[in-house]
């Protein structure tokens, strides 16, 4: 049996929590946060801390804040003999120097507390200072996940990145999307049917090969007419951008 102490209150400590919770052999200790009303929704009233002078020793300490929080939660824990992992994809390993055993411990999805997700399904990325700590890391990595992969902090930086483009930037573009169906009486639900077909077009094509639109066929005429109807400035340099990149993607010019 290995033991888990989670700190964080937001929406990956709330899913790994859910994850281990289940997982066979991992007894979870403690979840620690300040914020007690946040624990509240999601934590057993016998594994909840919020004082970090209280928090116990486990195999392995995970800590799931945010990116700017992770050096200075790490700095509030003294002489735990477990492995000390943080969650973050843009944060380097380094940063956990100071503590004999650390590593990193990042699920590759984006997570909020009213979706559930399978975690059998989504990669998680691990790194850590030592073999033996690679080893357990990997071990309770496979507790929850099916896809286990190592990566060092500078590919899991760039990892991360391109995470923000397919995921962060996409869905921006679907709320951009939206607005504008809703500024014309027309329903977001419209365009969920193309949205869900550009995703699952992903698993027999590549992105280069599935793309489609006036940008790629160099459709200056509707390239024209949808600049000019956008009011927004940002809007049209987003637009115009985006059309750029495509152009230029695919050996064309605007």
């Amino acid at each position: 049996m290995k033991t888990v102490t989670i700190i964080g209150s937001g929406n990956v400590a709330y899913h790994l929590y859910k994850a281990f919770s289940l997982a066979e052999n991992i007894l979870i200790q403690q979840v620690v946060a300040r914020n007690k009303s946040a624990l509240e929704t999601f934590v057993s009233p016998d594994k909840l801390c919020t004082n970090f002078e209280e928090v116990v020793d486990s195999d392995f300490i995970i800590i799931a804040v945010s990116d700017n929080a992770v050096e200075k939660i790490a700095g509030l824990l003294k002489n735990f003999k477990g492995i000390i992992v943080h969650t973050s994809g843009a944060t380097s390993l380094g940063v956990l120097n100071k503590h004999e055993n650390h590593g990193v411990f990042y699920p590759l999805q984006t997570f909020s507390k009213s979706r559930e997700v399978v975690f059998q399904d989504i990669p998680i990325c691990i790194e850590a200072n030592t073999k033996h700590n690679h080893l357990e890391l990997n071990e309770l990595a496979c507790t929850i996940s099916g896809n286990v992969q190592r990566v060092n902090s500078s590919q899991r930086r760039q990892l991360h990145m391109a995470a923000v483009f397919a995921n962060n930037f996409s869905n921006h573009l679907f709320y951009l999307g939206g607005k504008i169906c809703a500024e014309n009486q027309l329903s977001f639900s419209i365009l969920k049917p193309l949205i869900k077909e550009t995703v699952d077009k992903l698993e027999v094509l590549s992105p280069y090969e599935a793309q489609t639109g006036p940008a790629k066929r160099n459709d200056q005429n509707t390239l024209e007419a949808h600049l000019s109807i956008l009011e927004s400035d940002l809007h049209k340099d987003i637009y115009t951008l985006l059309s750029q990149s495509l152009q230029e993607t695919y050996g064309k010019k605007l």
